[in-house]
């Protein structure tokens, strides 16, 4: 009963399992397999759940075509290769949005607006995509190109336009690169106008009641303005990956070609100060290279090769 009202419907369906082998070992068979039928239809519709596509809601039109890219993803969590502490907070908030109901129940809300802050390429961006997809919303991506103008006045305004969609249509709403937009106010290069919009961003985001995430992200939260992490329920900090971590992405990403034995102390060398997508990006190369090449497998040696010219680019 814990796992069904906790969403974890894999581990309802396993004791269920576990209770209808019980109950015919004790001679109930007619139970049991009326349990059994019953798990099996429940996983069917499930598995209907999951390939029909999330709910459909209009294109963007009209000046919100110019603010905001809608897409589907359907990540999960156990996409990501992520430090466990990042993975914990993710699965806290996930968590608090199934249970959003019953929480509201004793007066309180569940978590809703999420900065996360990290160097490029530490899995931010993709972690809005694996929210939209464990809870099978839309994710809409602000296109700050759009957004902002060289009239700030036009900018507060159609910041207004999307919050207005966050009431109407419940999704995720993805604010990258928010540095951009929401920078130190009173800082050299500042104007009164640039002050204006920050304000208006602020004002909309404490006002907002709807029932949509807003998700901010920033490779640079020292250049935030102070008052933004007040107004966020909760933020992630994404570091570099650890040792550990790294070896997990160059594992998923060798997983389709032969690997030789790697030497993980030399590896580790190589892969320190290199974010998740660097170090993706140069296993990937040298995956690539064992299949144009014909080379028998990947070695120690050419994943470092690879990981060196990756870092090449990135210094």
């Amino acid at each position: 009963m814990k796992s069904h009202a906790e969403g974890d419907n894999s581990r309802f369906y396993t004791v269920a399992l576990q209770v209808a082998a019980g109950a015919a070992r004790n001679g109930q068979n007619r139970f049991a397999q009326d349990l059994r039928d019953l798990v099996d239809g429940l996983r069917v519709q499930e598995s209907h759940r999951r390939v029909t596509p999330v709910v459909s809601v209009a294109q963007p039109r009209g000046e919100l075509a110019q603010l905001l890219s809608v897409s589907y993803p359907d990540l999960v969590l156990s996409d990501l290769v992520l430090e466990q502490s990042v993975r914990t907070r993710l699965e806290r908030v996930l968590l608090e949005q199934r249970q959003g109901d019953r929480l509201r129940s004793h007066g309180y809300l569940p978590m809703r607006r999420l900065l996360l802050t990290g160097p490029p390429g530490t899995g931010k961006t993709m972690s809005a995509h694996v929210l939209a997809g464990e809870l099978r919303l839309p994710l809409f991506q602000v296109r700050l190109d759009g957004l902002i103008t060289k009239f700030m006045g036009e900018t507060a305004a159609k910041l207004r336009l999307i919050f207005d969609a966050l009431s109407e249509t419940r999704g995720v709403y993805l604010f990258d690169e928010i540095d951009a937009l929401a920078g130190e106010r009173g800082s050299a290069n500042d104007v009164g106008e640039i002050r204006r919009v920050l304000n208006s961003f602020l004002q909309f985001l404490e006002m907002d009641q709807s029932d949509s995430l807003v998700v901010a992200a920033t490779n640079h939260p020292q250049l935030l303005d102070r008052a933004m992490f007040r107004r966020f329920d909760t933020v992630i900090d994404y570091p570099l990956p650890s040792p550990d971590i790294a070896r997990q992405v160059i594992r998923n990403r060798l997983a389709n070609v032969p690997v030789g034995r790697l030497e993980w102390s030399k590896l580790a060398a190589d892969t320190e100060g290199l974010s998740h997508g660097e170090i993706a990006i140069a296993s990937d190369l040298a995956a690539k290279e064992v299949i144009l090449s014909g080379a028998k497998q990947v070695t120690t040696a050419s994943l470092r090769l690879a990981l060196r010219e990756r870092r090449g680019h990135v210094s």
